[in-house]
């Protein structure tokens, strides 16, 4: 049997988000955003954190204004991060030392216009990403820029009530715009959204709403994701008008769906399911054009969107030039309520496979449905696909220096086989990022005790610690992958540790 091979350009790298990783939250003329208003109290036991509601922080209008008058990091961890505003030179330099050929990272709306809608930009703000990004470059990294990972400035909410309003998608596409003047030449790929489904399961993240003020919340949030899709197209307008590249791509938290049984029944609701949760986004952005099943979605929970033809016209003009996606877990679609629960990504209660093991975290993991993923999304839409997130969150513990874990390498190996597999099956994927290549506050519970990087950070849930950086045993194995372009993955640790201290010998 023929051995699977990677594109000589493919781009193994790593990935982060703003929010969860710069801190520094009111450092250097930066604005309050809506992540550094979510809550956390580090004396909440597991059950509550992981197991009851994994959105204990979600925002509420009480909520909202307490975290607006409390500027403390107490009960706000995502405001501490992991200081990458000021660690960034050393971060990058372990980027570089493990041989990352991109680093996709979030840009802070409020870090450049600190209220959304400042009439001058914050000259320290777009001096931090000048820096981070040459820095970058000089250590051989493209740079894949995600302009909306979640956050953007409260004043947006207060003011305008978030993305339900149309000016905010204006305010967006002209932040967008002083960012291609500011680096256009530099960043390689640009992504306006991450996850846009998320605004559909997750309202506070995906689309800044607060949903107990909505009287009808079905009608704002795809309100909202309309506005959304139509900034999403200028977007993609304005860089072809300003950049000449095709470098602007779409992203969603892919779902992968099993019928639960053969039963015709499951079935049905199997291509229901990742229609809503997968396709109707990817239609709009790729396609562009609202898909017909989308209207008996509509007609049943009582959606009216009044969609111009200017609209029209602008949605399917510009479309995206690559798909991307983050990818965790999948899970089952069945007509039968009875099925056992679990929990997958940030999509809540999900069925439980039978044929498959847990995380820590009750996500199931499956690598087999990356490669299905991947052979879908790429028979559907013909366009290149880059893998933006994908990696283990477990509790990983530090001793003497090392953290061993040999779960993350085994969960790293069998998804970097079925990517091979999937190029194997014809399908065209030029990249693959892995989910906090270092340890960073994980986005649904607030925890650094869910650690997914193979960088240790030295930092607890109440933002204790030295905040030192120490190499896991998956940093040298996910180095080695990087090294040989996916060839070599069976190594252990101590294999690893062998040959690279043999090297350090040669030198």
């Amino acid at each position: 049997m023929k051995k699977f091979e990677f594109p000589e350009n493919f781009l193994w790298g790593g990935a982060i988000a703003s929010a969860q990783a710069d801190g520094a939250f009111d450092a250097d003329g930066k604005g309050l955003t809506t992540q550094d208003c979510r809550y956390f109290d580090p004396s909440w036991d597991f059950d509550t954190i992981y197991k009851q509601n994994a959105y204990v922080s979600d925002m509420t209008n009480k909520g909202f204004e307490k975290a607006q008058m409390d500027l403390s990091t107490d009960y706000y961890p995502l405001r501490r991060g992991i200081d990458f505003y000021h660690e960034y030179p050393n971060d990058v330099k372990l980027f570089e030392e493990l041989g990352m050929k991109i680093f996709r990272t979030s840009l802070c709306w409020a870090r450049i216009f600190p209220n959304g809608d400042d009439p001058e930009p914050n000259l320290e703000g777009l001096n931090f990403y000048r820096k981070l990004f040459a820095m970058l470059k000089k250590s051989g990294i493209k740079i894949f820029v995600t302009i909306q990972h979640y956050d953007i400035p409260v004043n947006l909410v207060n003011k305008y009530g978030g993305w339900k309003n149309t000016i905010v998608g204006e305010l967006f596409v002209r932040y967008v715009e002083l960012l291609f003047q500011e680096f256009g030449e530099i960043v390689d790929y640009w992504l306006p959204f991450n996850e846009i489904n998320a605004g559909r399961f997750a309202h506070w993240d995906g689309l800044s709403i607060i949903s107990e003020n909505e009287s009808n919340l079905d009608q704002t949030i795809f309100e909202s994701l309309h506005n959304q899709f139509i900034a999403n197209a200028k977007i993609v307008k304005l860089s072809r008008k300003m950049l000449g590249k095709n470098n602007i791509g779409a992203m969603i938290a892919a779902f992968t769906y099993y019928p639960a049984t053969c039963n015709p029944n499951d079935i049905v609701q199997a291509i229901r399911d990742e229609r809503y949760a997968n396709y109707f986004y990817f239609d709009v952005m790729a396609r562009g054009a609202y898909p017909r099943y989308m209207e008996e979605y509509f007609d049943k929970t009582g959606v009216e969107l009044r969609i111009s033809q200017a609209d029209k016209e602008l949605l399917k003009d510009n479309t995206v030039d690559f798909l991307a996606f983050s990818y965790y877990a999948s899970m089952l679609a069945s007509a039968d309520e009875s099925w056992e629960v679990t929990s997958g990504n940030m999509a809540g209660a999900v069925y439980a496979n039978p044929y498959l093991k847990k995380s820590d975290f009750g996500w199931t993991i499956d690598p087999q449905g990356l490669r299905i993923q991947l052979n879908k999304l790429y028979d559907r839409y013909q366009l290149p696909l880059f893998i933006a997130e994908n990696g283990l969150g477990a509790f990983d513990k530090l001793e003497n220096g090392k953290v061993h874990d040999p779960y993350r390498i085994e969960y790293l190996r069998e998804h970097v086989k079925a990517i091979g597999n999937a190029l194997e099956d014809g399908v065209e994927v030029f990249g693959y990022t892995m989910w906090g290549i270092i340890d960073i506050v994980s986005c649904g519970p607030l925890t650094m005790d869910k650690r997914y990087g193979v960088v240790y950070v030295d930092r607890d849930n109440k933002g204790h610690g030295s905040n030192r950086r120490f190499k896991k045993d998956s940093f040298d194995w996910y180095k080695r992958c990087i090294e040989s372009n996916g060839q070599h993955l069976g190594a252990n640790c101590s294999q690893i540790n062998k040959t690279n201290n043999l090297k350090e010998r040669k030198k």
